[in-house]
């Protein structure tokens, strides 16, 4: 029986052998000069200039919330789309209520200000 996960075994090894393999050549291949421009913290083209636990406003947080509402809702609705002809009425009228909570919540979102940008 262990012969019979030989295979995935071997699989596994060549894998980790080609990720790990590339790594490696880098790391003793590449030259290593370090200097003082190369060790400073760089972001974005210019240098840090606050704290980097600084508080972000919370209305980021919600409209990333609901782009991973609405990216799930479309992943939802691929897969009913195909098969509706099978499922018929019933899960047409599921799918009705799911879209209805999913309109409800971004009709609240939207009356309460979380999509203007300041």
């Amino acid at each position: 029986m262990v012969e019979s996960y030989l295979p995935i075994l071997v699989f596994i090894v060549l894998a980790m052998g080609i990720g790990i393999a590339p790594l490696a050549a880098g790391f003793i291949l590449a030259p290593h000069r370090p200097e003082h421009e190369k060790l400073t913290p760089y972001e974005c083209g210019f240098e840090a200039f606050e704290d980097s636990r600084m508080q972000f406003d919370v209305r980021y947080y919600l409209v990333a919330i609901l782009f991973i509402i609405f990216d799930l809702e479309i992943a939802f609705l691929f897969p009913w789309a195909i098969v509706l002809d099978e499922i018929g009425l019933f899960g047409f009228g599921a799918m009705a209520i799911f879209i209805g909570v999913l309109l409800v919540g971004f009709l609240y979102e939207w009356k309460k200000g979380a999509l203007e940008w300041e």
